[in-house]
């Protein structure tokens, strides 16, 4: 006991002494901190991202129209294959048929499979008029109905489009252009005032069904006056669009329409173009014009001519935006 007490009090004279087993217990507990130190610098924060990170641009650079590869790998097709153009005549052998004989065949059920009597109507889910069906609806444009898919790149890449914007088209008609929209917006997302019912039918009865877009649900209102009240007051749009509309107008509804309009485009990003001219605005005069967009909240952002892919025409579009927010 003397002996004890001896050495504890020796050691404690020349400072405090750690034994074995406690050393052995620092060193782990210093070891096991390192390396859940050195894990949480090396390992992605999984935190939401601050205020100051910059959206995505996932689909803010998207291309939607050809570029000069895609062009130079069709013409190489038509090349490897040695195609010409051939006169359109109609040829034996395949039932050749204008569209007033396929009318006309479909009214009659004249070389078509049909069924007869009550059967006729067990089969068919959504029955189309003939006149529809033969696609006359597509020769009411006065040019091709490919010029649909050259307004739709233009504005879908002018107004920097994703999926998930909101569109709005004055006057969609029977949905020339309207259709490349609705199939590249997220479902709902496309919305139409329309007054002609004949241009209405076509769209719903034909041209979705028959392009299977149905499931994306469009939002196509019959109505005039440039009478919005359908589509709610909640969405905010990055493109509302009328494609030869206004010209066809009194300036005084279509000033109505830009004022019912302006509080429903989205602020600075937004945009609203229409086509052909703009005399509802230079009739006023380019200051008093200037001075009317600015007390609705917009401003005149320029003139934009396009070309189309495959015939020999320019459409000439005038842009404006919202700068009130």
């Amino acid at each position: 006991m003397a002996m004890s007490s001896t050495i504890s009090s020796s050691s404690l004279s020349k400072g405090i002494v750690i034994t074995v087993p406690v050393l052995v217990l620092l060193l782990s507990s210093i070891t096991i901190f390192l390396f859940y130190l050195l894990s949480s610098l090396s390992t992605p924060c999984s935190c939401p991202p601050s205020f100051t990170t910059q959206p995505s641009t996932t689909f803010q650079n998207q291309r939607v129209s050809a570029t000069s590869d895609d062009i130079n790998w069709v013409r190489d097709q038509i090349r490897i294959n040695g195609l010409h153009m051939q006169d359109n005549v109609l040829r034996k052998g395949i039932n050749p048929r204008t569209r007033h004989q396929q009318l006309q065949d479909l009214l009659q059920y004249k070389g078509i499979s049909h069924y007869e009597g009550g059967e006729a109507t067990n089969h068919t889910a959504l029955p189309c008029p003939g006149e529809l069906l033969v696609e006359q609806h597509h020769s009411n444009y006065g040019e091709p109905w490919a010029g649909g898919r050259d307004v739709f790149e233009f504005l879908a890449e002018s107004s920097h489009l994703t999926p998930d914007s909101q569109v709005l088209e004055i006057g969609c008609g029977t949905l020339r252009v309207g259709l490349h929209f609705i199939r590249y917006l997220n479902p709902e997302h496309f919305h139409c005032l329309e007054r002609d019912e004949l241009s209405l039918m076509a769209a719903l009865r034909y041209e979705l069904p028959s392009q299977g877009l149905l499931n994306k649900r469009p939002i196509i209102v019959k109505g005039e006056n440039m009478d919005f009240s359908r589509f709610g007051s909640a969405t905010i749009y990055d493109l509302i669009y009328a494609s030869a509309v206004f010209l066809h107008m009194p300036d005084k509804l279509v000033w109505v329409g830009l004022e019912r309009l302006a509080g429903k485009l989205k602020p600075f990003d937004g945009r609203i173009f229409a086509s052909h001219n703009i005399k509802f605005c230079s009739r006023l005069g380019g200051d008093e014009c200037t001075k009317r967009l600015a007390g609705l909240g917009l401003e005149y952002m320029g003139k934009h001519t396009h070309d189309s892919l495959l015939f020999s025409h320019y459409e000439i579009w005038f842009e404006f935006r919202r700068i009130k927010a």
